[in-house]
């Protein structure tokens, strides 16, 4: 395996989180809320948090999309395995979160809010699917963060 290929591997598989055996998007989501948390609990203002987080999203959405074209023709069709989908669709509702108050709970509510629009797939979220590529690999879990988002940032406008 090349240096390149095996760079492609650690990029969709969450750094290793999406070989869990059970439920691979949930590590994959969770392991990306514990690193937003992680930056948060090491001192990172939210401006800093902000636009580290931005800057994530966007690198990580195309070293996703690349990683998956390269590994779908040999794993399938948007294998279980590439989670760097679910990392990048839950850092999108992290980005609601504007201030220390309630910040393990509404990254958790994050966490929860991204998950059921990543399983249950409403609103268009499958279609998304059908892109196909990297880019239908990615496209769903997006869109899923936004609605999160969307949500959390309602939670956290009528929680104060």
């Amino acid at each position: 395996m090349g240096q390149k290929k095996l760079f492609d591997i650690i990029i969709a598989t969450g750094f290793g989180s999406g070989f869990v055996p059970v439920g691979p998007g949930t590590a994959g989501a969770l392991l990306a809320t514990l690193i937003w948390l992680g930056a948060f609990f090491a001192g990172l203002s939210f401006t800093m948090l902000l636009v580290s987080t931005t800057v994530a999203i966007v690198v990580f959405t195309l070293l996703g999309v690349k990683a998956a074209n390269v590994l779908e023709p040999e794993w399938g069709e948007d294998p279980s395995r590439i989670v760097v989908d679910e990392m990048v669709g839950v850092w999108i509702p992290l980005l609601a979160i504007n201030s220390d108050k309630h910040v393990v709970l509404y990254a958790l509510a994050a966490f929860a809010l991204f998950r059921f629009f990543d399983i249950l797939k409403p609103l268009g979220i499958r279609k998304m699917e059908s892109v196909g590529g990297g880019w239908g690999v990615m496209l769903d879990d997006i869109l899923a963060g936004v609605y999160s988002f969307i949500v959390l940032k309602g939670i956290i406008w009528l929680i104060g």
